[in-house]
């Protein structure tokens, strides 16, 4: 009828969903199955972890960070440390930093495994998740094996590392690795033959170089996309000059390209954990390391799983911080979720969030800033 407007029906998604592990909202306007428009809600599990850290000691602070993430938990405590080396001028000894690296891309593998299978459920490939979740048990054993933990590996202490590498944890690393290796060859078959995977990520959720650019995103999100921007190649730590990492890259920036490319990092980290493992710096595990950490401010980035790891930290000369500020690499590729959704029906939504590797928990850390009349504060 002439005049009659078109109403927008709106699917939300969250905070509680059985395709959410962790709470947010969504909001996809549709029309049919076709997605118009797209929002998100974050908040919902605002832990207080950066307050906590301005109540407790450096090091009791580093424990607490390690716990903003459970599968990247190392490089949050890795990040930190080294910021907070950095101000008290006083470096870890080569061969902690080598153990450092090491247990980074062993981390970097779990997270990725984690992934393949989490995104292969959202497309209802479910011999791949049980594949892949199978073959994670490897590197989460040799993790358990070298620290007593199989999450929170808690390795890290200021100025060093509690564990050394042993025969048994060499051992263990090498006979892991050659299985992932040989496993991973499989799934790389996986993504680039199989029919009914490539009918649900191929062309889905594209995204140019361009488009990432302008969207901000990192980690393998963006360099599926061509993005050459990987910090342990940009703006190295730790050991990453004597033992450099090649940026894996792809050019289709679709979802398919997304598993290839982590795929890819999976297998440059076996290759950079093998040379570590085999060329160890000798020497001790730590320095003697002050309590008191003299006044100053540090930015610290890292090359986490699913990006760019960003942290602040400020000293006021004490004991404990002063201010810690995490800005985790999720929070910017959410946009290109939202963006990428636009114009592909709403079944592929989940594919399209998945294929981020989204942390939602990581998120939860904001800053409310209020204005009013001649003054501006935040909280």
């Amino acid at each position: 009828m002439p005049g009659l407007q078109k109403e927008k029906f709106i699917v939300p998604i969250g905070p509680q969903h059985p395709a959410l592990k962790e709470p947010a909202h969504f909001e996809f306007t549709v029309d049919g199955e076709t997605v118009t428009s797209a929002s998100v809600r974050f908040g919902y599990v605002h832990r207080g972890i950066e307050k906590g850290t301005e109540n407790r000691n450096w090091a009791q602070a580093m424990y607490l960070l390690e716990r903003i993430c459970g599968i990247c938990s190392h490089v949050h405590s890795t990040t930190f440390a080294l910021g907070v080396e950095k101000l008290a001028k006083v470096p870890a000894p080569p061969r902690a930093q080598a153990i450092r690296q090491i247990l980074l891309e062993l981390e970097r593998i779990h997270s990725h495994m984690l992934w393949v299978g989490v995104a292969a459920h959202e497309a209802g490939f479910e011999t791949l998740f049980m594949y892949s979740w199978r073959d994670r048990e490897t590197v989460m054993d040799i993790l358990e094996t070298f620290s007593g933990n199989r999450v929170n590996y808690s390795a890290n202490v200021l100025g060093g590392v509690k564990y050394d590498l042993g025969p048994a944890q060499t051992d263990s690393i090498k006979r892991g690795l050659d299985y992932l290796e040989e496993r991973l060859h499989y799934y790389m078959k996986i993504v680039n033959s199989d029919e009914s995977f490539l009918r649900r990520t191929r062309g889905v959720g594209m995204m140019t170089t361009a488009q990432a650019e302008e969207l901000g995103a990192i980690g393998p999100t963006a360099r599926a996309s061509n993005v050459a921007r990987d910090l342990r190649v940009d703006s190295p730590y730790l050991l990453y000059e004597q033992f450099p990492v090649t940026i894996v890259l792809g050019s289709t920036g679709d979802l398919q390209t997304r598993f290839v490319v982590r795929i890819q990092e999976l297998f440059e980290s076996i290759r950079v954990i093998r040379e570590l493992v085999n060329h160890i710096p000798g020497g001790d595990l730590t320095v003697r390391f002050p309590r008191r950490i003299p006044e100053g401010e540090v930015v610290m980035r890292t090359e986490a799983p699913r990006g760019g790891l960003f942290y602040f930290i400020k000293s006021g000369g004490g004991e404990n911080p002063v201010r810690v500020k995490v800005r985790t690499p999720s929070l910017r590729n959410f946009m290109s979720v939202l963006v990428g959704s636009v114009g592909h029906q709403l079944a592929d939504v989940p594919m399209i969030l998945s294929g981020i590797d989204p942390c939602f928990s990581c998120n939860d850390r904001m800053i409310v800033v209020r204005r009013e009349p001649g003054k501006e504060t935040a909280s």
